[in-house]
């Protein structure tokens, strides 16, 4: 991750909880939250509900690595924390992969919908 960090304090996941909007889908849950850094700060959760230890570290290295793929397709400046769900148990990397850009697609957040923006407001 050389654009973004790693969100580390309970204090910091607890701010974006309480102030971050928040989108689901099947597999995760995804909440975003503007901070005034000028990268991108990431924070992983998985619940023991999930699984034992080895579940949840494999859940989280596949969540980090999909981020850290498509990391260049993210807006700056944001808190972002993924929540996994027991669904995404037993999953491959491509649907997780596909469930983390389709929630960034539904924040918002991705490049690809600012070129859309920017676009419609040249016409």
């Amino acid at each position: 991750m050389k654009n973004s960090e790693s969100l580390k304090k309970n204090q910091d996941f607890q701010k974006v909880y309480r102030n971050g909007t928040s989108k689901g889908n099947r597999y995760l849950v995804m909440y975003v939250l503007k901070n005034r850094y000028m990268k991108n700060r990431l924070g992983i959760s998985v619940s023991k509900k999930v699984g034992n230890s080895v579940v949840r570290h494999r859940l989280t290295r596949l969540i980090r690595e999909s981020y850290r793929l498509n990391e260049m397709k993210f807006d700056n400046s944001l808190d972002i924390v993924v929540v996994a769900r027991p669904q995404a148990k037993d999953r491959s990397y491509q649907e997780i992969e596909s469930a983390l850009m389709h929630l960034a697609e539904k924040h918002h957040i991705t490049g690809k919908n600012n070129d859309e923006k920017i676009s419609d407001q040249d016409n």
